[in-house]
């Protein structure tokens, strides 16, 4: 998820409710991971779009990247740029790979059979992959879920935001308002074509030719089209934007799977709308909203802040969790909720304390060093 935090400019003003709109849909997202293994498949289960969390984390990328960077490249190359990425993106990647293998090593689960028989060379050189936030051939899964990066799950996506990075520093930030617009609406309906006749866009974590055009075509609309409205939206001020944004953004995620397994396009539609009108939409209006007293602009800083940590610290635990929900069959919803309480307010404790021990102190030391 990709998540990709805002970057802090003290020559420009920021969009507090852009930052608190990430952390609602990164809390969104590990309230998906909780449920998925409660359901059936994707038909059932309880959070059911919490997927399409990545999907607004694209396009509130795109969004960021043209604001903060658009009109700095007269003074920044494109190595400058990088390592401004990789200090802001990387460290936590490392922590996440890295709290993913002690799960890994720790982890006792008949739903995952290879790890018992996995040597820890092995573990240790997808590990070291996995610190460069490269794929992993199938060859080297050794968890048995065909995962890009089985050491923690969600790194798929921020394989798939460096991809954008790269493309947007190396060539797509040159085109002109109409060539971008062009680029955006092929990629809308590159995307549309795959909800359609998926079912759903879900899908782009495992290294083979039909998941990475998945991974691809969920990435290059959202963030492209972020970039475009960064750069011909004119936000105007809207009051109770956080409130209206973020009750937009959960009924997104929350809605139930529509049309079943007989009407699989309707389902398609729905999320071919959300993605490519609805979500522009809501960073339109959290970009042109206003906050009116402290606690917004502290529940904001407070979301946008953990946003990013928590989505690579939680699912390490998840993996506790799933595991424990396979070794106990027939888990309900009703037996299962209080560790799920339990994970998620961990994970936002973890992430917080990561963020201020880890996160925070180590992308000062690398800009002084570095940048």
């Amino acid at each position: 998820m990709n998540i990709n935090p805002s970057t802090n400019l003290a020559t420009k003003p920021h969009y507090p409710i852009l930052d608190g709109l990430r952390g609602v849909a990164a809390i969104i997202v590990v309230t998906f991971h909780l449920t998925e293994p409660l359901g059936t498949g994707h038909l059932d289960i309880l959070v059911n779009h919490g997927y399409l969390a990545v999907d607004f984390f694209f396009l509130l990328s795109g969004f960021v990247m043209g604001y903060a960077y658009d009109d700095r490249w007269n003074k920044m190359s494109i190595n400058g740029f990088f390592k401004r990425r990789i200090i802001r993106l990387h460290p936590m990647v490392i922590l996440g790979m890295t709290l993913g293998a002690v799960g890994f090593y720790f982890t006792d689960s008949t739903i995952w059979p290879l790890i018992h028989t996995v040597p820890l060379w092995k573990m240790l050189l997808v590990l070291l992959i996995g610190y460069t936030i490269l794929p992993i051939p199938l060859s080297l899964d050794i968890r048995g879920w065909q995962e890009m990066h089985p050491m923690n799950s969600v790194g798929w996506s921020l394989f798939f935001e460096y991809i954008a990075n790269i493309l947007y520093a190396v060539w797509i930030r040159k085109f002109s308002k109409t060539a971008l617009s062009i680029l955006v609406v092929i990629a809308a309906i590159a995307l549309a074509h795959l909800a359609i006749t998926y079912g759903d866009v879900s899908g782009g974590w495992t290294l083979n030719a039909e998941q990475v055009r998945i991974g691809i075509t969920r990435t290059i609309y959202p963030f492209f089209a972020g970039l475009l409205l960064s750069r011909i939206a004119k936000p105007s001020q809207i009051k109770n934007a956080l409130l209206w944004c973020s009750l937009l953004v959960a009924l997104v995620l929350y809605m139930p799977r529509i049309g079943g397994a007989e009407y699989l396009w309707m389902n398609g539609i729905y999320e071919s709308v959300c993605i490519i009108i609805v979500f522009p939409f809501i960073v339109y209006i959290g970009a042109s909203g206003i906050l009116q007293t402290k606690s917004e602009h502290r529940i904001c800083k407070f979301l946008g802040e953990i946003s990013y940590p928590l989505y690579l610290v939680h699912y390490p635990l998840v993996y506790f969790y799933v595991a424990w929900i396979s070794n106990h069959k027939g888990t309900t919803i009703v037996q299962a909720w209080p560790y799920a309480l339990l994970i998620l307010v961990g994970s936002i404790v973890l992430a917080y304390a990561v963020l201020k021990w880890y996160d925070e102190p180590v992308r000062k030391w690398l800009q002084k060093k570095f940048a």
